[in-house]
């Protein structure tokens, strides 16, 4: 597969797509990169992509891919082995994988506030609902604070559960700071800074 003619459509503003791009960089994969807001761009992007769903994959085929997860699980496979983010070892790849279990819910938990108090009409919100997700947030933020405590401090060379750690907080801290504050998470909120001055996240900065 030629995958110079990989394209990313997103914005780097959603946890999924940064995730993303930044793995691809990781992985020495090249790809043209399409700045597609689901609001601003809704027209354009539909006609490519009737889901309306980022981040999107487009192969050197036309085939698309969507969902971040499963986009990362096919990039794997045509990554170099040394280029792989995910251990292939049983222990560490299960580890990996409840890390980034816990991360994905940061995001998640993270975009259902967005829609509950920002873009949903005050007089509509249900304030038993947004406490719940304000709960959950939490939870998975403490997990992710314990996880990176048990590690140690930001390896030698990232991970995916790294990397998806450190864009998960990057995330929650730019759209709700005063919802999870950082001091509550320190050991989080350092391992977090620490991957944004990689190169590769420096690339693909928050838009």
């Amino acid at each position: 597969m030629n995958t110079e003619k990989l394209k990313l459509l997103g914005m780097m503003g959603s946890p999924f797509v940064r995730r993303l791009a930044i793995s691809m960089r990781m992985m020495g994969l090249d790809y043209e990169y399409r700045p597609l807001s689901i609001f601003r761009n809704y027209d354009e992007l539909r006609a490519i992509n009737p889901l309306v769903k980022v981040p999107t994959l487009i192969l050197d085929n036309g085939e698309m891919l969507v969902d971040s997860s499963l986009i990362l699980e096919f990039l794997e496979s045509i990554s170099l082995p040394e280029k792989r983010l995910m251990p292939q070892e049983t222990v560490p790849k299960l580890s990996a994988l409840r890390t980034i279990g816990i991360a994905l819910i940061v995001m998640e938990k993270t975009v259902q506030l967005i829609y509950e108090t920002l873009q949903r009409p005050e007089d509509l919100q249900h304030p038993p609902w947004i406490e719940r997700l304000q709960q959950q947030l939490e939870g998975a933020c403490l997990l992710l604070e314990g996880r990176v405590l048990e590690q140690g401090g930001t390896p030698q060379r990232l991970n995916q559960a790294d990397l998806t750690t450190a864009v998960a907080w990057r995330f929650v801290q730019n759209v709700f700071p005063e919802r999870v504050d950082a001091n509550d998470y320190p050991a989080l909120a350092a391992f977090s800074a620490q991957a944004e001055q990689w190169p590769e996240f420096i690339a693909c900065p928050l838009d």
